[in-house]
């Protein structure tokens, strides 16, 4: 292999890998059952001691 076809390869399957990646982040961040959670993590900085 050279770095030619190794780097067709990266940008060709990367992107798809990336795109995948982010779909997934994407889903969990909206999944419903997850909403509860986000809302508890979004307001611990508005917490007093």
């Amino acid at each position: 292999m050279d770095y030619h076809s190794v780097s067709t390869f990266a940008q060709s399957y990367g992107l798809l890998y990336l795109f995948g990646l982010f779909i997934a982040v994407l889903v969990y961040a909206l999944w419903p059952r997850n909403k509860e959670k986000f809302d508890k993590a979004a307001h611990i900085p508005l917490e007093e001691d």
